[in-house]
């Protein structure tokens, strides 16, 4: 997996606002990472959220992104738009839903979808966005260990242990 850009936000721009602004929040594009094990990553508006949550960190396919850009034409979009936190090529983030998986030597665990919402319109200016995303909004996952994670030129993924024995004959992962 090849990390290819790293963004953290202070605070909710769009969580928690149903019915109200946007908030004003930037979205920071920064060159490393502290990952947390179970709070999160450290300047991130959802670190310490709850305990266990589902969203500690998120991964976004780089590919997805320029495939959005290009099919929607969206002059402009900028990949921060997407508030997810890490950018990557080389693997299917699907495939990671239920999977423990490790990158630049920090074990995560795919927890589900990020599903796009109604505010990925908002924030793209462009009401086709968030249809557009649907099964390809990136990944939640939990940090299970701690450390830094960089852009880098390619790192590769490594030590997947899936949750469920069923799910790595769907996935065909392999350790």
């Amino acid at each position: 997996m090849q990390v290819t850009n790293l963004f953290i936000s202070p605070g909710h721009n769009f969580f928690g606002h149903h019915g109200q602004p946007a908030g004003e929040h930037p979205v920071v594009a920064v060159e490393q990472i502290e990952c947390v094990a179970g709070r999160g990553i450290r300047g991130d508006r959802f670190f310490n959220r709850s305990p266990d949550y589902k969203g500690q960190i998120t991964f976004f396919d780089m590919a997805v992104f320029q495939a959005l850009e290009h099919e929607l034409e969206l002059n402009g979009a900028r990949p921060e738009l997407t508030r997810r936190n890490v950018f990557t090529r080389g693997v299917d983030l699907n495939e990671l839903v239920a999977v423990e998986f490790e990158v630049q030597g920090i074990r995560f665990a795919g927890v589900e979808e990020c599903r796009p919402c109604y505010w990925m319109n908002h924030a793209f200016q462009d009401e086709r966005v968030e249809a557009w995303l649907q099964g390809r909004g990136g990944l939640r996952a939990r940090i299970l260990s701690n450390g830094v994670l960089t852009c880098a030129d390619q790192w590769h993924w490594h030590g997947v242990r899936n949750i469920s024995e069923d799910m790595l004959s769907r996935c065909h992962l392999a350790n």
